[in-house]
């Protein structure tokens, strides 16, 4: 059983879940997906590393001066693909007594949900990172429980930087490189097992 199969409610947001090599379904082969909510109706996230070929700019003009490179809208899963949502990486961790900034909803730590309809002057000073998401990965109540128990994903912390990586075709393989553990040696798998 992968570690965090057993999680309870709300354990895995601000986590990240890395495809094992095993799960081929193309929508999430070779995918790091930070979960944002997980509760005992199910899990929502975002996949971190499929940049697409679309600028900001074309999407979401007065956001895109405001976003970390690459400046793409990033496909985010397969659910939603007409919808958009982005997160935001605050210069400085809310304190727990302060409320949160405008326009901006807390995931983990300085990692939060970006209110797009918002103006971005209210927020763009107070960010040290931001990204647009084209739809999202949605698992219904238990059904995340369900892949975990069947070693589709590997649970890992996420670091601050991991949504925001400026190679992020890379993301699946540097994040298992920097597990402690066996899950180290995944990074090293070619794509096509039948080529190692």
């Amino acid at each position: 059983m992968s570690e965090g199969a057993g999680a309870g409610a709300g354990q895995l947001a601000g986590r990240l879940l890395v495809a094992a090599p095993a799960l081929v379904d193309p929508s999430f082969a070779r995918s790091v997906v930070l979960v944002l909510d997980h509760d005992n109706g199910g899990a929502l996230g975002v996949v971190l590393n499929r940049p697409t070929d679309v600028p900001v700019s074309d999407a979401l003009p007065v956001w895109a001066p405001h976003m970390s490179a690459p400046s793409v809208v990033f496909r985010g899963g397969p659910v939603a693909l007409d919808s958009a949502l982005a997160l935001a990486l605050l210069a400085t961790v809310p304190a727990a007594e302060d409320p949160e900034p405008l326009g901006w909803r807390q995931v983990v730590g300085a990692l939060g949900l970006v209110d797009l309809d918002a103006p971005p002057e209210i927020l763009a000073e107070q960010t040290a990172a931001m990204r647009v998401f084209a739809g999202y990965a949605g698992w219904g109540s238990g059904q995340l429980e369900g892949e975990l128990a069947a070693d589709a994903w590997l649970v890992v912390d996420s670091l601050p930087g991991d949504a925001f990586s400026a190679s992020p075709t890379a993301l699946w393989r540097s994040v298992l490189r920097r597990q402690t553990d066996r899950r180290a040696m995944l990074s090293t798998m070619p794509e096509d097992p039948s080529k190692n």
